[in-house]
């Protein structure tokens, strides 16, 4: 589950280090986060950089204190990508995440030891055994992973991206995405049919961590502990660099250059991407230093 939540996390809003040590972690109340915040300046242009986690459970603070700060000081508002309705949404999924027509069905195309756990895990899901067997490997992968989170309390309402979304529009702030929907999904699909298969693969042998692992990535978001998070994206794809890279070193140039262009125009701008890509040796902040601008940890 490592693997198919780091992709999910990279994709749909997880980061890459500041050049500098981290703050010492603090002590905090068990809802209180303190998610961690960058920030890259001159003379007449500031940007911050915040890391979010897609979904969590309710009731855990972190829109507060220096991340509140900094978007209330910001006039305008980026996030990895704006979702279009529920409808658009759907079609564009189904448009690029079914398999071709003659295409073998899925199940048939995993590996041997591997059909019957997978088969587990969607009637698992309360699905027939077959309920995947048009599905790309990227999409069935992403479904297995993403269903079972609602069962466990997790929800988009509760994320950083819809909360930070109503913030905006509440505040009148104008709101972008880095990119859009097209071309997230078409990351996914872009992947090669052995890596999707790779991917799928890992999902199935992870799913059942699938509440630990969880956990374990929102406590280290909450502590604000990029380096612990960079462990888990490092151990979690070091076995797929496809996935990798299309999915986390080459945005994080792409955005880099974004926020470089971005800087010679004056005014505050708030950033807020998946926390993977601000966390480990390629991380956004990593690649803003190739260009010349230092991304500094916002202590609180």
């Amino acid at each position: 589950m490592k693997t198919t939540l780091t992709a999910i996390g990279l994709l749909l809003a997880l980061p890459a280090c500041a050049q500098q040590a981290a703050p010492a972690a603090k002590a905090r109340a068990a809802n209180d986060a303190d998610p961690a915040l960058w920030v890259v300046k001159d003379q007449d242009t500031t940007v911050y950089l915040f890391g979010t986690i897609h979904v969590l459970k309710p009731g855990l603070t972190w829109f507060d204190e220096a991340v509140k700060s900094a978007f209330d000081r910001s006039t305008e508002v980026k996030l990895e990508l704006v979702l279009p309705d529920q409808a658009a949404m759907t079609r564009l999924v189904m448009a690029t995440g079914l398999a071709p027509a003659g295409t073998p069905p899925l199940t048939e195309r995993l590996p041997a030891d591997k059909r019957a756990a997978f088969t587990k895990a969607v009637v698992d899901l309360g699905l027939p055994a077959n309920a995947l067997d048009t599905f790309k490997p990227w999409l069935a992968a992403t479904q297995l992973s993403v269903a079972p989170l609602g069962k466990l309390g997790y929800d988009s309402a509760n994320g950083p991206e819809a909360v930070i979304t109503a913030a905006a529009k509440q505040a009148g702030k104008p709101l972008t995405g880095l990119e859009t929907a097209e071309q997230q999904l078409g990351f996914f699909s872009s992947l090669s049919d052995k890596a999707q298969i790779q991917f799928l693969d890992s999902t199935v042998d992870e799913l059942p961590k699938l509440q630990e692992t969880m956990e374990t990535m929102v406590r280290e978001w909450a502590d604000g502990d990029p380096d612990a998070l960079a462990r888990e994206m490092n151990d979690s794809l070091k076995d797929s660099p496809e996935v990798a890279k299309v999915l986390l070193t080459d945005r994080n140039a792409r955005w880099a250059q974004w926020i470089k262009g971005r800087m010679a125009q004056p005014g505050t701008v708030f950033i807020a991407v998946g926390a993977g890509h601000l966390a480990g040796a390629g991380s956004v902040q990593a690649q803003l230093a190739k260009l010349g601008l230092k991304a500094e940890r916002v202590k609180y």
